[in-house]
């Protein structure tokens, strides 16, 4: 029997809703936040006190603080921290306004970046912990008309790849999950979209032809394959959800070292 304590962001629909009922139907409890936490109550009705429902916007530092305390107070402990509260905004990079690119990066690298640092110190105490960033697809490779996604989750890979190095000698993991396409509202009413420019037309008729190619995975499924990260006892530094994932990235990343290679006579000559 599993006795873990989540806390999960964004937990009213998707991954978090998900991943939050996988954890508390094997009997874990789970700190669950939403901005509107009404859309928990069904939750708390079938689980009880398992379940704690928090009120949270993760753009707002002090107020991460204050959730994760909560959290750990009402149960004890942290075992297992998911930022998985996110969005997609859709633009072309030139019609992106500085308030849209500002509001992507606040939600999802900065909103992970304060519950992280709010989790650590009790991780750290009881050395021993998992971490679970929600990244993507996106966050190492990328495709027209969601260049400020892509700035926010390359950003998060990043700073989780040294992150992991830094928390490890405290017992504590670090793990990115990099799902493909799901059916979730990523794309419907949950996103988010610059005004258009016509000239790019042409672009997005080219993105929607292949997303729309695409079959998406299942988020119950996810659950599964979450719950296998969560008790490996040595769990990836990453891990891709989904079919579609690998492909891409090997097609990306071998053409990466093509042209790295390609150019290496040029990289010498800068060296001096």
């Amino acid at each position: 029997m599993s006795d873990k304590v989540w806390f999960i962001t964004g937990a009213s629909r998707g991954f978090g809703r998900e991943w939050s009922i996988a954890a508390l139907e094997r009997g874990d409890r789970v700190a669950a936040t939403a901005r509107d936490t009404s859309t928990l109550d069904d939750l708390v009705e079938k689980y009880g006190d398992a379940l704690l429902p928090l009120q949270l916007d993760v753009t707002d530092r002090d107020a991460d603080r204050a959730a994760v305390t909560q959290a750990h107070d009402h149960f004890g402990r942290l075992d297992v921290v998911i930022n998985n509260a996110g969005y997609g905004h859709f633009g072309m990079v030139e019609e992106l306004s500085e308030d849209e690119l500002r509001a992507q990066l606040e939600t999802n690298l900065f909103g992970a970046v304060w519950v992280t640092q709010a989790a650590l110190p009790y991780l750290r105490e009881q050395g021993s912990g998992h971490i679970i960033q929600v990244s993507s697809i996106g966050g190492i490779s990328a495709f027209p008309g969601i260049g400020a996604y892509h700035a926010s989750k390359w950003a998060l890979e990043g700073i989780s790849q040294a992150l992991a190095q830094e928390v490890a000698p405290f017992g504590v993991h670090v793990t990115l999950v990099e799902p493909g396409g799901f059916s979730t509202d990523w794309s419907g009413p949950s996103a988010k979209r610059s005004e258009e420019n016509p000239a790019y037309e042409p672009a997005r008729e080219a993105g929607r032809a292949r997303r729309g190619g695409q079959t998406p995975g299942d988020p119950e499924a996810s659950s599964r394959a979450l719950l296998k990260v969560v008790d490996a006892e040595q769990p990836p530094l990453r891990v891709f959800f989904g079919e579609a994932p690998l492909g891409i990235a090997t097609k990306d990343y071998e053409s990466r070292l093509a042209q790295w290679n390609e150019w290496q006579p040029v990289a010498l000559e800068a060296q001096g």
